[in-house]
């Protein structure tokens, strides 16, 4: 049995879990057999799912129906920044749901105006102006937007194993062919791609016809990859020199996950647009574009739009989550967590460790899903990726050093 009883990074219990839960590894070897069977429903089934149906979480920790607690290393796509129902996040909620559940933007509203001012000292000058909306991939498709107004070209670059959303524009962007033709179903011209860290390629495809490069500092769904250095400084360094823009995706590596609030700021690159969601406002829906003057010099009222992009509630929630992030730092933990994780993995045998902070790709001599299988039957979740043979892991920000320790002995037990 694997028992939790640490404290978290900010020095607080972590509630009935980090007290008492056990994590048994005596189901390691579950089959997908013994999964939950499907249950009719009106929902469409196109998500494949975890076998678990939570329903209370706090902390790294999830409850399921039966009462049995699971430890969350995957953060539902790295949104749980600040852990599962952070109290100071939920009461920021309640106060403003109380308060001012919605109205649209066709109204001002202060925790708008102080979200945005908040983002744009967070990031990286010249980055400033910020425009709000609800996802990730809205945020892509509109900062796609902005570059194409800006430059009036048509064009994008992207990445090979990159993943920027589901609506038409951000499809023609991500790599595999599902996304691909469905973009193409649409009529929507396909990005040009070229291969990660291929400098060459990147010099060779970008020209005076490019609106915008469209990169992942550290692509997510291909297995924590993080990009090289020279590779995103050739990136600024191509796009100064034909004028286009260079986008960065920040959906799943922003937000402090990835050794600073930025990861722009982490890699040293500064782009001309940033996008942000996930992990942003701790599990409300909310997604930014943050730019630069001179990409937005353009836009006047009409240009962009979203009903309920910047709403009161989302926005209290993202300003608690930024304060959470600050006062327990979150940022800092992130990155020496993250180091314990990639450090005892390698110990475990596990041939490479890539990502930064607490966005990990861990690198199998076997097929990844087999391993997330094992360790669901020791109730811990972790990701796969598009690559078969990675495990990912994209836990809260304040994930513990107990906690870590717990899916390292879980990792031990399935990798024997």
């Amino acid at each position: 049995m694997l028992r939790a009883g640490a404290k978290g990074a900010d020095g607080r219990k972590g509630g009935k879990a980090e007290s008492s839960a056990e994590v048994s590894v005596a189901g390691a070897s579950a089959e997908p057999s013994a999964f939950p069977p499907f249950r009719p429903s009106a929902l469409l089934p196109v998500y494949s799912q975890f076998p678990i149906r939570p329903v209370r979480g706090h902390g790294s920790w999830l409850v399921d129906e039966q009462g049995h607690e699971w430890l969350d290393a995957y953060g539902g796509h790295a949104v749980a920044a600040t852990g599962h129902s952070h109290p100071d996040v939920v009461r920021a909620i309640t106060a403003q749901a109380g308060a001012l559940l919605f109205y649209s933007t066709a109204v001002p509203h202060p925790l708008r105006e102080q979200l945005a001012e908040r983002l744009a000292a967070l990031c990286p000058e010249p980055l400033g102006r910020v425009f709000f909306c609800n996802s990730g991939a809205e945020a892509n498709e509109n900062a796609l937007h902005l570059t194409r107004k800006a430059t009036g070209r048509t064009t994008v670059v992207s990445v090979l194993g990159g993943w920027h959303g589901r609506t038409v524009g951000t499809l023609a962007c991500t790599d595999g062919p599902r996304y691909e033709e469905s973009a193409a179903r649409s009529g929507i011209p396909l990005s040009r791609k070229v291969p990660v860290d291929d400098v060459a390629a990147l010099e060779a495809a970008v020209d005076e016809s490019v609106a915008a490069v469209i990169m992942e500092p550290v692509q997510g769904l291909s297995g924590a990859r993080d990009l090289g250095a020279d590779f995103l400084r050739a990136a600024r360094r191509v796009c100064d020199r034909h004028g286009a823009t260079l986008i960065f995706d920040e959906v799943q590596c922003g937000a402090g996950r990835c050794g600073a609030f930025s990861a722009a700021e982490a890699v040293g690159v500064v782009p001309d647009v940033l996008t942000l969601a996930k992990g942003l406002a701790s599990g409300l829906p909310i997604g930014a574009v943050v730019a630069t003057p001179a990409v937005t010099a353009s836009i006047g009222t009409g240009d962009l739009g979203s009903t309920f992009g910047g709403g009161p509630v989302p926005c209290a929630a993202a300003l608690a989550t930024l304060d959470v992030i600050e006062r327990e730092g979150l940022i800092e933990n992130a990155v020496r967590i993250g180091a314990r994780l990639a450090r005892g993995a390698r110990a475990l045998g596990v041939r490479h460790v890539s990502g930064r902070g607490l966005l990990l790709g861990l690198h199998l001599d076997r097929p990844a899903v087999e391993v997330q299988r094992a360790l669901f039957g020791c109730r811990i979740i972790t990701g796969t990726a598009s690559d078969p043979r990675v495990l990912r892991l994209l836990p809260p920000l304040s994930f513990s050093a107990r906690e870590a320790d717990l899916v390292l002995a879980g990792l031990k037990e399935v990798l024997a």
